[in-house]
């Protein structure tokens, strides 16, 4: 089995500070805008891929959901899952999302928060989990933004005479495969793919793409924290609403 970099110390440290403050990304732009698309869970079955300390398979318990299942590669993830967010309705498994094909299927709702770009064989992945999905069943992702993913050395804000960033330098955006990046450690590895790549997978197994959602900040967002005014000009998040 593949180590997580979450098992890090010094990454699980720095992402759990991140994830502990009230003004980070996930928190104001990401979250609110999966909670959104999300269905009514009263009486489904529910599969968190990267389901971290399971905050959200909690929720999902919270909604009605009577059983689910959350997987994670990482050891210090699932046992801050047990701590924190025990119920006898949720199932925790330490496992590869490379092999969720062992789950016992099916499942009303496959849900990820930011774990996809960590996955190298995408296809091989949506087979798996379209088998997993009831007829009619929802998977609902989203992910880092492909152009957040794209550059193969690094990315970089483009600024005006008084400093202030006016746009994004893209690169590589057509040249899927492997990165590696630094976020709290260096070597932490990301996988990039394109919009189109990612829509085509889907469809190619079965899967009607329902939403496409690059969340931008409210205005009270804004006006409480303006550093993300950065959000208008390139988005972070690409998340996906999609249907067997």
């Amino acid at each position: 089995m593949n180590r997580s970099i979450f098992d890090n110390d010094t990454f699980f440290e720095g992402y759990r500070r991140l994830r502990d403050t009230d003004d980070n990304a996930n928190i104001l732009l990401e979250q609110p805008a999966m909670s959104e698309l999300l269905p009514d869970l009263v009486g489904k079955r529910v599969l968190d891929l990267g389901c971290g300390w399971g905050h959200n398979c909690r929720d999902f318990v919270r909604r009605g959901a009577t059983s689910v299942v959350g997987v994670d590669l990482s050891e210090k993830m699932l046992a801050a899952a047990q701590k924190e967010n025990a119920d006898s309705r949720i199932i925790y498994h330490h496992m590869d999302m490379a092999v969720i094909d062992r789950l016992d299927g099916p499942f009303d709702l496959v849900y990820s928060s930011l774990a996809f770009h960590y996955v190298e064989d995408f296809d091989s992945f949506i087979e798996n989990i379209a088998s997993l999905l009831s007829p009619g069943g929802l998977l609902l992702f989203s992910q880092e933004h492909p152009l957040t993913t794209a550059s193969i050395d690094d990315w970089w804000w483009i600024k005006n005479e008084a400093g202030e960033k006016v746009a994004f330098a893209l690169s590589d955006y057509s040249k899927p495969g492997r990165r590696e990046t630094h976020w709290f450690v260096d070597g932490v590895v990301k996988y990039h793919r394109t919009i189109g790549g990612i829509v085509t997978a889907l469809i190619g197994h079965g899967l009607t793409v329902r939403k496409l959602v690059e969340p931008v900040p409210r205005p009270d967002v804004l006006e409480r924290h303006p550093r993300y005014a950065d959000e208008l000009l390139k988005p972070s998040f690409l998340i996906i609403l999609a249907e067997k």
